[in-house]
């Protein structure tokens, strides 16, 4: 895992999340262990309405922690109820924490490719709909990372399992000086929940 990351990750710490959280993220960690036991593909797809902030945060962020913790099988994605753009202060505050972001295309929804290990295969990132030929569509949790995604699809179908874990949107702080704070914030928060989730499985 890139020096950076690891270093971040050395950080976290169960203590760091509530036990409200680890109530909410047990679900998770249980289904994702059940996967594991049965030697099954884990598939993650993490969604918000708008697929450009915390759903790409919590695909990028699962995807590094599982590696980190040698999970195997695991493939993460990300959706929205519709497509728009990844948003650049995204791309920005990862790369600010160690992850290397290579741009694959650079139209209206540029495409990202996002390592965090040399070795390992790129995270692909882009904004698209939850069932984008992109995504799996059938055998996969459904993780709900905003409340407006979660009202809005209270079926995602193809999905076998759904766990609402949200997260307050960095957007609010568009345009304010406590912009590149807040989306850090953010980040380290999502990255410290899948921390704990992947270090739960044994």
């Amino acid at each position: 895992m890139n020096a950076a990351i690891l270093s971040i990750s050395q950080g976290f710490s169960a203590d760091l999340v509530s036990e409200e959280r680890k109530v909410i993220l047990q679900p998770l960690i249980e289904y994702i262990q059940d996967k594991k036991d049965r030697g099954e593909a884990i598939r993650l797809n993490f969604i918000c309405t708008h697929n450009s902030r915390r759903s790409h945060l919590s695909q990028i962020w699962a995807q590094a922690m599982a590696y980190h913790f040698g999970v195997k099988n695991v493939f993460c994605y990300s959706g929205g109820t519709e497509a728009t753009a990844m948003f650049p202060k995204v791309v920005e505050t990862l790369q600010g924490q160690g992850f290397a972001i290579s741009v694959l295309s650079s139209d209206k929804n540029p495409v990202y490719a996002v390592k965090f290990d040399q070795d390992e295969n790129p995270v692909v990132c882009f904004s698209k709909a939850y069932d984008h030929d992109f995504n799996p569509k059938s055998s996969f949790a459904a993780i709900m990372t905003c409340n407006s995604a979660d009202e809005a699809c209270p079926i995602v179908f193809g999905a076998e399992a759904r766990f609402p874990v949200k997260y307050n949107d960095p957007k609010a702080f568009d345009g304010t000086e406590l912009q590149t704070a807040k989306y850090r914030e953010r980040s380290l928060e999502i990255g410290q929940e899948m921390w704990y989730v992947f270090a739960r499985v044994g």
